[in-house]
């Protein structure tokens, strides 16, 4: 078996030499190495004043677009101001597909494409707990009860039309 000699640490060297009591010196730390002043006694007003957040990166997305939007904005904004930053950062970046509007109304922001319930438009950002939304158009439910129906409705008469039209087309093939 080969002879291994196992790393040194701060208080001792291996076993392995025990004939020799030299210790490795620990390095030197600074713990005030990352403070930019030097301690005074502060009140809490003013440390809060001085970690306060001044802007927020969110990512929202858009439904039936690649990738969420980056909007940058002020924690005190309210969720109708973040819809309204995301449409128009949108539209500058020129991306697909075209938003059926501009106005912030006619959009709802929710948690994630999973959530159902949306957001509140009057609420503040700094409320919300995340930095991560989903947007896409309000729903009208009367039109989409009609929509429904009638897009039924024109599946039924489109399958009609096919069908009639292959029979058609297969008596024309016999009598030839």
């Amino acid at each position: 078996m080969p002879f291994r000699h196992r790393p040194a640490t701060f208080h001792a060297l291996p076993s392995s030499i025990p004939d020799r009591t030299m210790k490795i010196p620990r390095p030197k730390t600074h713990h005030d190495l990352l403070r930019r002043d030097p301690p005074t006694t502060s009140s809490p007003e003013k440390e809060q004043q001085q970690h306060r957040l001044t802007k927020l990166l969110l990512n929202v997305t858009v439904q039936r677009s690649l990738g969420p939007v980056h909007v940058v904005i002020s924690p005190e904004s309210t969720v109708e101001d973040l819809i309204r930053a995301a449409i128009d950062a949108y539209a500058k970046e020129g991306r697909m597909p075209p938003l059926v509007g501009s106005d912030p109304r006619l959009f709802e922001l929710h948690y994630s494409q999973f959530s159902l319930e949306n957001l509140d438009p009057k609420e503040k950002l700094i409320n919300l707990g995340s930095r991560n939304f989903f947007m896409c158009p309000k729903r009208d439910k009367a039109a989409t009860v009609v929509g429904v129906d009638s897009c039924s409705r024109q599946e039924n008469e489109r399958r009609h039309f096919t069908l009639s039209t292959v029979r058609d087309l297969l008596q024309s093939f016999v009598l030839l």
